[in-house]
């Protein structure tokens, strides 16, 4: 039985975590739920770091960490999991550094993914829900501010031109969706392609790859 690894992008306050929690719940016991950066001991911490207002980090530097992160939750959690044929549901993964730190950030997106290539050894999802919404929109929402957001409205936009390119790039695995849609009915169009996914044996193309 395959596994399938379903991920989750977005801005800040788009409600990716809300849809990642309510997707892992109703699979049940077959879904895993992590989140990126952290799911391991050394990605919660480098997490704190990261989003730390008060802590100045030089963008290569900061690519590198989520690099970091990103790999040991790979090997330690996601691998693991789905040759166990379940679920993985993430909270962000590779396409969060190309978008922040590959075109936000101005490192490029083809060197923000070789770094992650050799930190993954091309571990990529299957499907990947992008919720999309205004970042004059999304400040609005209630949240906790972080060192992204406290980048300012030029570089959300940025970021969410990055994503809409990542789209058209990967058409095969993005679903774009409307961020402010009612939660329920996010839900349900989720929930939906994850088990249409599912039923066509989404995972056997990553199998076929390893």
């Amino acid at each position: 039985m395959s596994g399938l690894f379903v991920t989750f992008e977005g801005l800040d306050r788009s409600g990716k975590t809300t849809q990642a929690r309510m997707l892992a719940e109703a699979l049940g016991e077959r879904a895993l739920l992590v989140r990126e950066p952290g799911g391991t001991e050394l990605g919660e911490r480098l997490r704190e770091l990261l989003k730390d207002e008060r802590v100045a980090i030089e963008p290569p530097v900061e690519a590198l960490l989520f690099a970091a992160a990103r790999g040991q939750l790979a090997a330690e959690v996601i691998r693991p999991a789905l040759a166990n044929g379940r679920v993985v549901v993430c909270d962000r993964f590779l396409d969060s550094s190309l978008a922040y730190q590959g075109a936000a950030r101005g490192l490029g997106i083809e060197a923000v993914e070789a770094i992650n290539d050799f930190a993954l050894d091309g571990l990529r999802p299957d499907l990947t829900f992008l919720l999309e919404i205004d970042p004059a929109a999304a400040a609005q929402r209630d949240g906790t501010s972080d060192r992204f957001e406290a980048a300012g409205s030029d570089f959300q936009q940025a970021v969410a031109a990055a994503y809409r390119a990542l789209a058209e790039r990967f058409p095969e695995r993005y679903v774009r969706l409307d961020a402010t849609l009612p939660v329920t009915e996010l839900h349900g169009l989720i929930y939906a392609r994850v088990r249409a996914a599912l039923a066509a044996g989404a995972g056997s193309r990553r199998e076929a790859l390893a």
